[in-house]
This record gives C-alpha cells, sequence and structure tokens, in this order.
C-alpha cells in the first residue's frame, strides 16, 4: 500500500495527515510532525482489524473525503 504523507504549517506548528486512511497528527516542525504521523500510523496497523483498513482505504475513485481532512483534524486539534 502506498501512503501519502501531507505536512502543511498551521499557527506556530505543522499538520500532517495520510488521506489515504484519513489519519492525521501535528507537531512543532516538520520532522516532528513527520514522526508523530508515521507513529499514528503504525499504531493504527497494529491496532485495526482488516475491515477497518479496507473501510478506511481511499480508493482511486474515491478522493471526495480527502478535501475535508485539513477541516476535520484542525477541528479536533483546536478543541484540545
Amino acid at each position: 500500500m502506498k501512503l501519502t504523507a501531507i505536512i502543511e504549517a498551521e499557527g506556530d506548528g505543522y499538520v500532517s495527515a495520510c488521506p489515504e486512511l484519513d489519519i492525521a497528527s501535528q507537531g512543532d516542525s516538520i520532522e516532528q510532525a513527520r514522526d508523530n504521523l508515521r507513529e499514528a500510523l503504525e499504531l493504527f496497523f497494529e491496532c485495526a482489524s482488516a475491515e477497518e483498513v479496507k473501510q478506511r482505504e481511499v480508493g482511486q475513485g474515491d478522493r471526495s473525503r480527502l478535501s475535508g481532512w485539513k477541516a476535520r483534524f484542525l477541528g479536533r486539534w483546536k478543541k484540545q
């Protein structure tokens, strides 16, 4: 499975996301955001069932939910 990491500056930090699995993280630097996303993905794959992985996967023809990842993540992140 090929995964994408998107990292964008947000305020004083960085937001990182894997849009194919709808998983996101953050960090104070680009490297920290990338490493935190990698850790979140590792934990997801350790804990998720095969059904959950398949359910979250975005196929080549299903890109509609990719556009909302940042708004969803930022909404959760700012509430913390």
